[in-house]
């Protein structure tokens, strides 16, 4: 049965088509085939979750060889949805493609960039599949090669730049976690999550694991651009095409995210993270993250840098749902982890737009655009009020279960951040929103016209999504609930 398969097919599927797509004429047959295989690879991430809720947990035994001897594909209702988000970005993102990369990248290396693309993709479900921690490695080496390539096609110099930072501070990230897995594999002896979630117990109180432990965080830390990892990320977001950015932003810390998760309450003991300084780390982290990024975020004149900065401010309130360590914290974590990739490819596409028209995303630039543009400048609206946290939009959803995480242990510095952070949000959006609509137009955007609807269609669905998932919490709360669960996080 195909059920039984799932796991696996999400990963060969692209991992097959990326060569394929690469040695593919120029045109738009790389476009299709990548579009074919995405689509496939949401179709099959949707069945995997829902096959998951009807049934539990899916185990599949690459080889025949069984776990831990052998490698092990183990999906739970946690990976499956960020299984989800990633195929379902991926699949959104690349109608959207077909206009903005043949804007913005050059036509002969639009094979390359759709093979990256789908390597790229590869690597990020490999991650989410795999339940086997040095496989976490492989995985995250094949969608980090295949980021600074993408990163490295933006117009402007900068981009190689940046794809340079990016590759130092990724390779950084990398071999910590793998110094990391080698120190606990010297301990016990195995690889597979699961049976090191039963060898673990027993031996915490060794310093080489709790040694491999700081090395396995750090190592996601960087990946995850956690504050005060993070200065690699707003360069990246900036220069890169926007497609990359999008599917970037909206996947690749959510990935990293995952990984943390998946360290602190499925390999090591739950009470492990209360007996370190973990929690206390992470609160810290997250509430810098969102005062400071906030902060930088409102003197920003380019758009896309100003959104990166935001995105180190919301990856803050994800790390402080982990700090407060609680049932209701990683809850409102994975909560916010879905409603981020939606609000934030919406916002990046809705930019990407106004690129595509102008060639350009300044401040400056985009004076009086909001009335040229009424449907991106709604897309912007909606998509940044989500991000603020206004009530009826996926973002308030977040926020809310974070508040009443922090509430329930009486974290009044938490709380006030994260009212802090929402109050700065209303500030860069409110800039955003100046810019486009109550400055006068610029003599030279007279002629700009709306955005092709090959741009705004996928936009507005995740723009409708932010509205669907603000009114109706039974899916994310549900899903995130039943993650909570199965992650065995003890409420407080």
């Amino acid at each position: 049965m195909i059920q039984n398969n799932l796991s696996l097919l999400l990963v060969v599927i692209p991992l097959v088509a990326a060569p394929i797509v690469a040695i593919l004429p120029r045109g738009r047959l790389p476009w299709f085939l990548t579009l074919v295989v995405t689509f496939v690879c949401a179709a099959l991430a949707g069945m995997q979750l829902w096959t998951i809720m009807a049934n539990g947990a899916i185990s599949y035994e690459l080889g025949g060889w069984a776990p831990p001897w052998g490698i092990e594909y183990r999906v739970d209702v946690l990976n499956a949805l960020v299984a989800l988000i990633v195929s379902g970005v991926a699949a959104l993102t690349l109608p959207y493609a077909l206009l903005s990369a043949e804007k913005e990248i050059p036509e002969h290396q639009i094979p390359l960039f759709y093979g990256a693309f789908l390597l790229c993709l590869t690597g990020l479900l490999g991650i989410t599949q795999t339940g086997d921690i040095f496989n976490v490695f492989v995985f995250l080496e094949i969608s980090s090669l295949s980021s600074y390539a993408l990163i490295s096609l933006g117009r402007q110099r900068q981009a190689l730049t940046s794809a340079y930072q990016y590759l130092i501070m990724g390779t950084l990230g990398a071999t910590f976690f793998l110094i990391g897995v080698g120190l606990i594999y010297s301990q016990t002896g195995t690889l597979n999550m699961m049976d090191l979630a039963q060898r673990l117990p027993e031996l915490t109180g060794l310093k080489t694991v709790h040694t491999g432990f700081a090395f396995l965080m750090i190592g996601f830390a960087l990946e995850l651009a956690l504050f005060p990892l993070h200065l690699w990320l707003p360069n990246a977001y900036t220069y890169a095409p926007t497609v990359v950015t999008i599917f970037l932003a909206a996947t690749a810390t959510k990935v990293a995210l995952y990984v943390m998760l998946r360290i602190l309450y499925t390999v090591f003991p739950n009470g492990f993270v209360s007996s370190t300084p973990t929690g206390d780390l992470f609160v810290l982290s997250g509430i810098a993250a969102i005062l400071s990024a906030s902060f930088y975020a409102i003197y920003q004149v380019n758009v896309k840098r100003l959104l990166a900065y935001s995105s180190v401010a919301q990856i803050g309130y994800m790390a402080l749902g982990i700090g407060l360590a609680s049932a209701k914290g990683v809850t409102a974590t994975i909560i916010h982890l879905f409603n981020h990739a939606l609000m934030k490819g919406a916002l990046f596409m809705a930019v990407g737009a106004i690129i595509y028209r102008i060639g350009a995303c300044r401040m400056d630039n985009i004076h009086g655009l909001g009335r040229q543009m009424p449907w991106t400048f709604g897309a912007i609206v909606i998509a940044g009020l989500s991000l603020i946290g206004v009530p009826g939009t996926a973002g308030f959803v977040s926020k809310w279960y974070l508040v009443l995480a922090a509430l329930e242990q009486q974290a009044f510095i938490s709380v006030a951040a994260i009212m802090v952070g929402s109050l700065l949000a209303v500030v860069y959006i409110g800039k955003i929103i100046e810019a486009l609509y109550f400055k006068p137009v610029a003599e030279a955007n007279l002629a700009v016209k709306e955005a092709p609807m090959l741009l705004l269609t996928p936009t507005w669905v995740l723009v409708i999504a932010n509205i669907y998932f603000g009114l109706n919490t039974t899916f994310t709360v549900g899903i995130a609930e039943h993650a909570v669960r199965v992650l065995g996080v003890a409420a407080k």
